[in-house]
């Protein structure tokens, strides 16, 4: 995955490759809750992301950058769920997994140097 610097887009393609993945999984009773949650948590990452950079104060900004870092820990939580799912996609689930961690550590750095 090429690692972009413009946060908007990044979380953008990372939505798109996650929507990718859940429309080649088949679902069945077990899996279908579990993709549902996942394209759940990992959209809103990026809608979050949006509605920050349109922020009406910095507290408002802080609260949704906050939000964006929960809902990709979420994201990493099903992501690794779902590799129990489907497990002749690990490589592509391993990816993204760590895609969302980097996302994670990126918020938690804005969330702190907000705190200053």
């Amino acid at each position: 995955m090429t690692k972009l610097f413009d946060l908007e887009e990044r979380t953008a393609v990372f939505s798109e490759k996650i929507i990718m993945l859940s429309k080649s999984l088949k679902q069945d009773t077990i899996s279908r809750p579990i993709i549902d949650q996942l394209l759940r948590s990992s959209t809103s990452i990026g809608a979050n992301y949006m509605e920050a950079n349109g922020a009406s104060s910095r507290k408002d900004f802080r609260n949704k950058i906050h939000i964006c870092k929960k809902e990709a820990q979420e994201t990493k939580y099903w992501l690794r769920v779902l590799k129990q799912c489907f497990p002749e996609k690990e490589g592509e689930i391993s990816i993204l997994w760590k895609e969302t961690q980097e996302l994670t550590l990126i918020f938690q750095k804005i969330t702190s140097s907000l705190s200053n």
